[in-house]
């Protein structure tokens, strides 16, 4: 893989701001897709839902992966909008309740009218693969688990679900659930008994994603977080869990609806996304091989 990368992360139908973005980042259309000269892109999932134009994005993206112009990652939007249209014995792999609903309601209007490119789009988001590692850096959408990737990386080749695998997937109990929800949602952690917050959307939660890439040893509950601003008693946080080294290579995640300017977490840590569907940044990190990750090269609209 061309070692001049720009890494994108979450979209979340913008098509406007990410033409803004390609455009800034020196991408031409005049083929009919986006391409550069010398680099590529790595999308980091999170195209659809909650925008005015998530076909806009979808036909961005497909067509330059289409033309060897990016990769595109799935992440937990397009792995819930695979389940919401998938059926077994027991109904939609993705119940369709009205939180489930309200989620994905805003992309199946607008492609009213497009039936066939809507079926076209989810058959395309199960080619995609759950993470890439490459020569000398990692992407996935939410979490870098070493155990939750190798378990994918023994049953998935290339990290790409099968038809069978997707189903067997939806089972959050199953190690294969397990694993894809850890890998394209995040680590979650129950919350002592009788605490909870209400998330962005206003639903009730008993677990937390928590920072990951931050070593857990003598932290509490409110600073292992990913969400800030959760007031609950500075409860021990006692997680055993392998958090991402600093000796690790460097990693491109998005799916934390950050807030504020784009800034990176670590020196090999770099999450992407800065709330554009809450009038936040779309944003890119434009990656020439440095294994000492640059602010500067961190761009955005």
């Amino acid at each position: 893989m061309n070692i001049k990368i720009d890494f994108i992360g979450d979209i979340h139908g913008y098509a406007d701001k990410l033409k803004m973005l390609l455009y800034k980042l020196g991408y031409s259309d005049d083929n009919g897709y986006f391409a550069h000269p010398d680099r590529k892109v790595i999308f980091v999932g999170d195209y659809i839902d909650r925008g005015p134009d998530s076909p806009g994005v979808f036909y961005i993206v497909k067509n330059m992966v289409d033309n060897d112009q990016a990769y595109a990652i799935m992440g937990n939007h397009e792995y819930n909008a695979i389940l919401f249209n998938l059926r077994n014995e027991k109904g939609y792999l993705r119940p369709h309740s009205i939180k489930n609903f309200k989620q994905h309601a805003t992309t199946m209007l607008q492609f009213h009218g497009r039936q066939d490119d809507y079926d076209k789009m989810i058959s395309w988001f199960k080619s995609l693969p759950l993470f890439i590692e490459g020569d000398g850096y990692r992407a996935m959408h939410a979490c870098w688990d070493n155990t939750s990737i190798e378990y994918l990386n023994s049953v998935a080749a290339k990290g790409i679900l099968s038809d069978k695998l997707i189903v067997q997937s939806s089972d959050q109990l199953s190690a294969l659930g397990s694993a894809v929800e850890v890998v394209c949602k995040g680590l979650e952690v129950k919350l002592p008994d009788g605490v909870s917050f209400n998330d962005k959307d206003g639903t009730e939660r008993v677990h937390i994603r928590v920072k990951w890439w931050e070593n857990p040893k003598g932290k509490n509950f409110s600073e292992m977080s990913v969400i800030e601003g959760i007031d609950m008693e500075p409860t021990s946080f006692d997680l055993s869990m392998n958090h991402y080294s600093t000796s690790d290579v460097p990693v491109f995640f998005g799916h934390y609806w950050l807030k504020n300017s784009p800034k990176l977490l670590k020196p090999n840590v770099c999450c992407l996304d800065y709330s554009v569907a809450k009038g936040g940044y779309l944003t890119a990190y434009r990656w020439d091989g440095e294994q000492i990750l640059r602010p500067e090269n961190l761009i955005y609209v």
